[in-house]
């Protein structure tokens, strides 16, 4: 296989076929790796549930960043407060800006773009300004997320192969591998105290078994992979961890159809959440755990919703023709 077949396997698996399996990305539709400056445009939008959301007055003026279609058909990052008001275009590029991440502080927000003609890992100031690239190879590097410590970023990239998992400075500089080269990696989180990662790997558990997705744990230097999931011919994935250390939202198709679910942080008490015939994916905490954000197709096309942690009244933040998704919820300021 050429690097270039690589490259196209590697945006398939990690960025396309969560779209394809929950998603809405129109046959025929590509990327275009174009380039332009970027600013920040305030948006109105009506959306039917701002005028009672569930989200706590607490959080009310915590932020939501997350990727949407809505002004021209293109990827790009946006943010809302978590009532889902004030929603705000943070990049205006013809290439494809991805995957937010917020910094601890919420003055940053890393992200992937491929406006430099192949994907590459970016940060930018909460408003969208100063948009500067940290990653310059001519490989895939995306799925940017913060240490909780602000000091580190992880990213995913195939620059020795299959897709891994990577971790640099803030700045970008230092950038490591820390998974087997052998096994592809196709997402990952950082738990609150820096010294565990959440990632999902479709690495055989018993030797000569072909596996989908899993959940797995490791030290934060790469060393002790744990299984945590075990459904075989399933795909697990998408794992974040609650505030507190203590559980682990994913994203599983093992009923049939992409839920929610969460479990403990040991991999203990596995729970579905969502029961909806339309996917529901990208599952994100808020800051103080109380619920949990997601994007779900459920209302035709896909928007993003907020529910309580335990999967209880879900609530509708945006409303458009166009494709929401992608959401990460900003600590409170």
């Amino acid at each position: 296989m050429t690097r270039k077949q690589l490259q196209f396997v590697t945006l398939t698996l990690i960025i396309l076929t969560p779209l394809w399996g929950c998603s809405s990305i129109n046959e025929g539709e590509t990327l275009s790796p174009m380039a332009n400056e970027s600013g920040a445009t305030a948006v109105t939008l009506e959306t039917s549930m701002q005028s009672h959301t569930s989200v706590p007055s607490i959080l009310i003026n915590s932020r939501i960043a997350f990727v949407s279609t809505r002004d021209d058909g293109n990827y790009d990052i946006y943010v809302m407060k978590a009532d889902g008001s004030d929603q705000m275009r943070l990049t205006n590029d013809p290439a494809s800006d991805l995957l937010p991440s917020w910094s601890p502080d919420g003055e940053r927000i890393a992200f992937m773009s491929d406006r430099d003609g192949d994907f590459e890992i970016y940060i930018m100031n909460s408003d969208g300004s100063e948009q500067m690239r940290l990653t310059d190879n001519s490989s895939y590097d995306g799925n940017p997320a913060w240490s909780p410590d602000g000091r580190r970023i992880l990213f995913i990239s195939d620059r020795d192969g299959f897709p891994g998992l990577y971790v640099m400075n803030a700045d970008g500089s230092k950038q490591t591998r820390l998974t087997d080269p052998a096994y592809l990696v196709h997402g990952a989180a950082w738990s609150p105290d820096g010294e565990r990662i959440a990632f999902s790997s479709p690495r055989p558990q018993i030797e000569g078994t072909y596996v989908r997705d899993e959940i797995y744990v490791m030290n934060a230097d790469g060393t002790e992979p744990t299984p945590l999931t075990y459904s075989p011919d399933v795909t697990d994935w998408q794992p974040a961890w609650s505030p507190d250390g203590r559980r682990i939202v994913f994203c599983s198709k093992r009923d049939g159809n992409f839920e929610i679910y969460v479990m403990n942080a040991d991999g203990s008490n596995q729970t579905r959440l969502t029961y909806d015939s339309s996917p529901d994916y990208d599952p994100a905490w808020s800051p103080d755990g109380s619920h949990i954000v997601f994007a779900s197709r459920r209302d035709g096309n896909v928007e993003i919703y907020v529910m309580n942690a335990d999967g209880s009244d879900p609530v509708r933040l945006t409303d458009n023709p166009f494709d929401d998704y992608s959401p990460a919820w900003s600590p409170v300021p």
